[in-house]
């Protein structure tokens, strides 16, 4: 049962992730302004939280070998190019992280002026696109290795 669990919480958390990266990228188009900043933040909450819960089920999975042997991911390109996937996400999360955090402090302040984000938005809203993209790609190389293809003998 755990199993079971684990990998529906592991491919919801795919699911939530994409659809959260999108809406942030969608919510950060121009014109900017308060409202559109509440729905980015909100979105960009849920993408943190899918986050997390990829992180904690799939190292869950991959440490406690619930579905397959450890050696069994150590040993596929498929598995590292999932995994490199993951990396370059978060990378390219570090300073959209950073960004929106910022901005969310300032906005509690009541400092935020959101018309003087549109250059920084228009950025966050490409890297968010980039990041959608890649999700894909690891879902792709997750099917592939799920499958047994990449195995490394």
């Amino acid at each position: 049962m755990l199993r079971l669990v684990l990998a529906a919480v592991h491919l919801l958390a795919l699911g939530i992730g994409l659809g959260a990266v999108w809406a942030r990228a969608r919510c950060l188009r121009e014109p900017i302004d308060r409202a559109s900043l509440r729905r980015a933040f909100a979105a960009d909450g849920w993408w943190g939280f899918a986050a997390a819960m990829w992180v904690v089920t799939g190292l869950w999975r991959l440490l406690e070998a619930t579905e397959k042997p450890t050696t069994y991911y150590m040993h596929n390109q498929f598995f590292f190019a999932k995994m490199g996937f993951f990396v370059l996400i978060l990378a390219l999360e570090i300073w959209p992280m950073i960004t929106l955090i910022r901005w969310r402090a300032a906005s509690r302040r009541g400092s935020l002026v959101p018309e003087r984000l549109a250059d920084k938005a228009r950025h966050i809203r490409s890297i968010s696109y980039v990041e959608a993209l890649l999700i894909v790609c690891m879902v792709a190389a997750a099917a592939a290795m799920a499958r047994g293809y990449g195995a490394i003998p």
